[in-house]
């Protein structure tokens, strides 16, 4: 058949989410960093007292109640606030306003793999900022950026799970000629966030979902934080009526209950400490982790374990990609299927 896509778009093959599998009699699902406690019960209520009737209208365009609860959680005018359908909307809306074709797009690498797939997209010029040894920002990385319209790196990495250096961050937003956009996804699992420095640098932006800590995946929902002329910017390019109205009333209900949410990152966080510390005593290797899953180099090589783990119903994350093939990554779970995962570990070390 004629193929009447753009060359761009015919050339790559696309952004390859997580599984999510079907038919297995037994499964732990530990592969797409999904939180394993439900949304907050102000959700609930915010979902059965909504008017159904609501949806025959557009929604508010701009998302307006949303922007200042957010603004007023996070510290910062509803002018500095943008909503996206996840924050990967978010993410393609960067490239349409800032990377024109064939202009240069930077971003660090191992790290998301939807970011390149955004560069293809856009026809842009990719440009991989290699991590450090330790997966950290490169001190170099504003030299090897000097051209780049966009530079798009996630704090706390992922799919290593480590917070890249603040200093070194700075340091890069300060040198850098274009835009640097922060992905904060997991910084609710690291107790730290770069948002209050969008009024230090009028070329960052920051961006959070809900999906993870919210307990809202299902939802998507994103939000942004930046210097007031990029969020105009970036308006131009976002569908007029991008957030519907039921996704708006439920993540107004989520941010009114923080305090639920950070209980249950809480959770996480010691969850994740806590198996890391057995895995380690097992004689993997195990990197620090600040976010809600751990990346894991098992005692055999990590196809195998990925494998034998998924046969026995452990779903976790395999990428076959140089520097991180011989990892898994393992989202946590409650602490009950984490020590499920722990005995099976134990039985495939034997």
């Amino acid at each position: 058949m004629k193929n009447y896509a753009r060359e761009a778009i015919s050339k790559i093959g696309g952004y390859v989410p997580g599984e999510q599998p079907r038919g297995l009699k037994r499964l732990i699902k530990l592969n797409t960093n999904e939180n394993p406690y439900p949304p907050s019960p102000k959700v609930e209520e915010a979902l059965k007292s909504f008017d159904y009737r609501r949806l025959r209208l557009y929604p508010d365009p701009c998302a307006t109640e949303l922007r200042n609860t957010a603004a007023r959680v996070y510290g910062v005018k509803p002018e500095q606030v943008i909503c996206g359908n996840g924050s990967d909307e978010l993410l393609t809306i960067a490239l349409r306003t800032f990377v024109g074709e064939g202009e240069c797009y930077a971003y660090t690498e191992p790290s998301y793999s939807l970011y390149p797939v955004l560069s293809d997209i856009q026809g842009a010029k990719p440009l991989p900022i290699p991590l450090d040894e330790n997966f950290d920002i490169p001190e170099n990385a504003a030299e090897l950026a000097r051209d780049a319209k966009l530079i798009m790196l996630a704090r706390p990495n992922a799919p290593t799970g480590n917070l890249p250096d603040e200093e070194r961050l700075k340091e890069l937003c300060r040198k850098a000629n274009g835009v640097v956009w922060v992905d904060e996804a997991y910084a609710d699992f690291a107790g730290s966030s770069f948002i209050s420095e969008i009024a230090n640098y009028p070329n960052v932006i920051v961006s959070r979902t809900f999906s993870k800590s919210f307990s809202l995946a299902g939802l998507r929902i994103g939000l942004a934080f930046a210097p007031e002329a990029l969020i105009n910017e970036m308006n131009k390019v976002r569908d007029s009526y991008n957030i519907d109205f039921l996704t708006q009333a439920i993540a107004k209900a989520a941010l009114e209950d923080v305090e639920y949410m950070r209980a249950n990152a809480a959770k996480i966080c010691a969850t994740r400490d806590w198996l890391s510390e057995e895995l380690r005593k097992m004689g993997c290797k195990v990197l620090p982790s600040q976010s809600n899953f751990i990346f894991v180099k098992p005692n055999r090589p990590a196809s195998e374990i990925f494998t034998e783990l998924r046969k026995d119903g452990f779903i976790v994350r395999y990428f076959n990609l140089p520097r991180i093939s011989e990892f898994i990554r393992v989202t946590m779970g409650t602490r009950e299927d984490m020590e499920s995962f722990l005995e099976e570990m134990r039985q495939l070390d034997k």
